[in-house]
């Protein structure tokens, strides 16, 4: 039975090609970073509605609040508004612009959290639920967005675009041009095509470095997971089985413990550094 069971189960590297696999527009294919043919529909699934869940959240908080004694939610979620207000307000000095920047540094940080927390589900739990759903053994379903290049760059495309908006509000459109061409190295004309390069090479530089920072630690998060899965599944086809289900057991809490440490850095990393990009669009050089 164990030899009949191990000859029908997939091999370790199609267990993970498959659960590296999204649910797209495009069967099996693999997206390429610039593929925009291609739709990843359980990225899209998971981060709008983790969004959604994100506005639930603080909405239900805000119309909770009491001037009272706070309970445990509206505690926390007052930590969370007092933590994101000091860091925005030693980052961003104008008042105005702290209005909007601050509450969506808060969102940012909340929904980025969320998308990372879905990493600490076991690994074929919601897949499985997928196959059975559908009849269809081999259906793709990844769970974790932050773990999709598209959607982490998407945000930080997002950010990009905010930074462009307040430099033109801050400085004028005629302002931040003249930025773009006499900032770092001088107004003189000769150094306007490089003072241009420079600009727009750091730009370019801060939003992948800024998408790529989160998926690539999400990334390798949910390929760990993926591996402690096998050591698991491994133990009915082996000589070994119990210590590999003692492995399992053991290397799967240890990571979960560690890896909940990763979700909420990795989140804070990403908030931060919008403050931090946003912040820079109010600087003149």
């Amino acid at each position: 039975m164990a030899t009949e069971h191990a000859a029908d189960a997939p091999t370790a590297g199609e267990y993970i090609v498959h659960h590296l696999t999204h649910l797209n527009n495009v069967g099996a294919k693999q997206a390429s970073i610039i593929d925009w043919s291609v739709v990843n529909y359980d990225t899209l699934f998971y981060s709008i509605g983790l969004g959604l869940l994100t506005v639930f959240i603080l909405w239900l908080a805000a119309r909770r609040a009491t001037s009272g004694v706070p309970g445990r939610f509206q505690g926390s979620i007052e930590m969370l508004v007092e933590m994101v207000a000091d860091q925005a307000k030693g980052i961003i000095h104008s008042a105005e612009s702290r209005r909007f920047v601050a509450p969506l540094a808060l969102t940012v940080f909340v929904w980025i959290f969320l998308m990372n927390a879905m990493d600490l589900l076991p690994v074929d739990l919601i897949p499985r639920g997928w196959q059975a759903a559908t009849h269809n053994p081999h259906a793709y379903m990844r769970v974790v967005a932050t773990a999709d290049l598209s959607a982490t760059l998407g945000m930080s495309i997002c950010v990009l675009l905010l930074c462009i908006y307040y430099n033109i509000k801050i400085k004028g459109l005629g302002g931040w041009a003249h930025e773009l061409f006499t900032a770092p190295f001088g107004a003189h004309p000769a150094l306007w095509p490089v003072n241009f390069i420079m600009q727009i090479i750091e730009f370019l530089a801060k939003t992948i470095s800024h998408g790529m920072r989160l998926f690539g630690n999400m990334y390798a998060g949910e390929l760990v997971f993926m591996l402690i899965a096998l050591m698991g599944g491994a133990w009915a086809v082996s000589t070994s089985g119990i210590l590999l289900a003692i492995g399992h057991v053991v290397a799967g809490t240890a990571w979960a413990i560690f890896h909940i440490l990763i979700i909420l850095l990795q989140a804070f990393i990403f908030m931060m550094l919008t403050l931090v990009y946003i912040g820079q669009a109010h600087e003149g050089h």
